[in-house]
């Protein structure tokens, strides 16, 4: 009976953590960015607002559902984080992945579907941050590049949406490309949660039979300098993609 009443309860408390997201993003896109548009009109510096509300009402939104029992989490290593022009690459289990990474890193900037520019929910945040469309083609890695170079830290998940219940799928070689054509070192970030939720295909009322529980592993730079010693940016890559996939793997 106790274990009845308790998954009753995390699927309520799960419709009003969401519910309190679309409200929240509604509001910012309503009042806040447009606030700040007035008080700020230089078009870089309230980018980096922007950021940084979005980065403040991410962490809020996690210890809110926190408080009403849907997950726990762990953070390790973040202090790798609070650094300037990462290349942050990481597995993309759950829904929730971008949320919690964008509000443990300073000035995040994100590869985010080009959908959530048009969502009524997300749309001003994605838009008032400068978070980088998918959808720009050859001109993305060009794109990220410039991010890094102004010394923003970008946030990006090589699977390309969220990891299928099955395990890590292939990586998309965009990500290693940035990383080899830049000169960049790579931040991994592994990310596992217990029991599985949120995952591709998944609905956000599919709850799991007890709370999940969020591990975040920053882990050690990669360097990408070894990857390109006699050879080519493509092969680069796809050897630096072959490594990041041993470790999203957890090898």
């Amino acid at each position: 009976m106790v274990d009845r009443l308790n998954y009753v309860w995390r699927v309520i408390a799960t419709a009003i953590s969401f519910a309190s997201f679309g409200v929240g993003g509604a509001l910012m896109w309503v009042l806040v960015f447009p606030a700040l548009s007035l008080l700020v009109r230089d078009q870089d510096r309230r980018g980096v607002y922007a950021r940084a509300i979005v980065r403040s009402s991410f962490a809020v939104f996690l210890r809110w559902m926190r408080l009403l029992g849907v997950l726990s989490y762990e953070i390790r290593g973040a202090e790798r984080l609070q650094r300037r022009g990462l290349l942050v690459l990481a597995n993309h289990p759950t829904l929730l992945d971008v949320v919690f990474l964008v509000s443990l890193i300073p000035d995040a900037d994100c590869v985010v579907r080009s959908g959530l520019a048009r969502n009524l929910f997300t749309r001003g945040a994605v838009r008032a941050a400068g978070y980088i469309s998918n959808d720009g083609g050859s001109r993305l890695v060009y794109a990220c590049i410039a991010s890094l170079q102004s010394g923003k830290n970008l946030v990006i998940f090589p699977e390309g949406t969220r990891t299928p219940k099955r395990g890590v799928q292939p990586l998309l070689r965009g990500a290693a490309n940035i990383a080899i054509r830049g000169g960049f070192d790579v931040t991994p970030v592994l990310i596992r949660c217990r029991p599985p939720t949120l995952a591709k295909g998944e609905k956000w009322y599919h709850v799991p039979p007890r709370r999940f529980h969020v591990v975040i592993e920053v882990q050690a730079d990669l360097a990408t300098a070894p990857f390109m010693l006699g050879t080519t940016e493509a092969i680069a890559a796809r050897r630096l993609t072959e490594r990041l996939s041993a470790n999203f793997r957890g090898e």
